[in-house]
């Protein structure tokens, strides 16, 4: 909760002794309530700044902390972005399923389905396509054909209104992915 210099000033007249010695108005306590209500409304502000959520002035520390950015988060990018960057980052617990690659698309802004493959076998239905042994370790990322972000209420106005694709998916998923597994891409419908 902020506070101002007059709660201060009000607060720091109660606190001195009572009595016909003491003037009413003192400017000297105005100076120390005003620089009381600057400090303390810079301790409120550093609530926000330790949250990457709603930080500002300290968006470049975390982005150092969390070795940002990286290939597949280019520094061109909005200001909502950089901050779910860093955020996705710092919740990042990794993973191989599906379920773990949809959130972390989900924490970049992007709506995915995956596809997994199994290799044909004798018990496999003849509809299904027959796949070799190596799709064991291949997955397919279904996508919108491109994903819109918008300019938002928190963004600076030297940012674009709008921006589009999705090369930072393919990116990360790349990047977050085994070693030893192919990742398919399939956008649109």
């Amino acid at each position: 909760m902020r506070a101002t210099a007059d709660d201060y000033y009000r607060v720091l007249l109660d606190l001195r002794p009572h009595g016909p010695a003491w003037p009413e108005d003192d400017n000297d306590l105005r100076g120390h309530a005003e620089e009381l209500a600057r400090t303390h409304n810079r301790a409120v502000d550093l609530i926000d700044e330790a949250d990457p959520r709603t930080t500002l002035e300290m968006l470049e520390a975390w982005e150092r902390v969390c070795a940002l950015p990286d290939d597949c988060t280019p520094a061109a990018v909005t200001l909502a972005e950089r901050r779910d960057a860093i955020a996705a980052r710092l919740a990042a617990r990794g993973g191989q399923s599906p379920a773990y690659y949809i959130g972390v698309a989900a924490a970049l802004g992007f709506s995915i389905t995956i596809t997994e493959f199994e290799p044909f076998t004798c018990e496999t239905e003849i509809t299904e396509p027959a796949l070799d042994e190596t799709w064991r370790h291949a997955f397919q990322v279904n996508a919108p054909e491109t994903t819109i972000r918008d300019f938002t209420v928190e963004s600076p106005c030297s940012e674009r209104l709008r921006t589009w694709g999705n090369e930072i998916l393919e990116c990360r998923i790349n990047a977050l992915k085994p070693a030893h597994s192919f990742a398919r891409y399939s956008y649109g419908g």
